[in-house]
């Protein structure tokens, strides 16, 4: 029997999710495991059913992430100031909406 290692459970291709580490034969990236778990507060048993994963999958994300942790905790800060900025120049509907009607 052949034992899973977490190189064949985490892969990285160009064109992919950008790039980044993602779980093999899925799109969804470490980056986002790391951030339902750590950041969001999902158990790995709620992520494997919402995504339809197997245990091991997540834990082998949570290792790589472990294991490259300045590297993706840089991807997750620089996609929270990308976001944030565009935020900051951009009004939404509403906002739009209150400022038409205000006298």
């Amino acid at each position: 029997m052949t034992a899973l290692t977490l190189d064949r459970h985490i892969s990285t291709t160009p064109g992919i999710a950008g790039g980044r580490p993602r779980i093999a034969g899925h799109r969804i990236t470490v980056r986002d495991i790391v951030v339902l778990h750590l950041q969001l507060g999902k158990s790995v048993d709620e992520i494997c059913a919402d995504y339809a994963l197997g245990l091991a999958e997540v834990h082998a994300a949570l290792a790589y992430y472990f294991d490259h942790r300045a590297e993706i905790d840089q991807d997750i800060k620089a996609g929270d100031a990308f976001v944030a900025g565009q935020r900051a120049s951009r009004t939404s509907i509403l906002e739009q909406r209150l400022k038409d009607i205000q006298p």
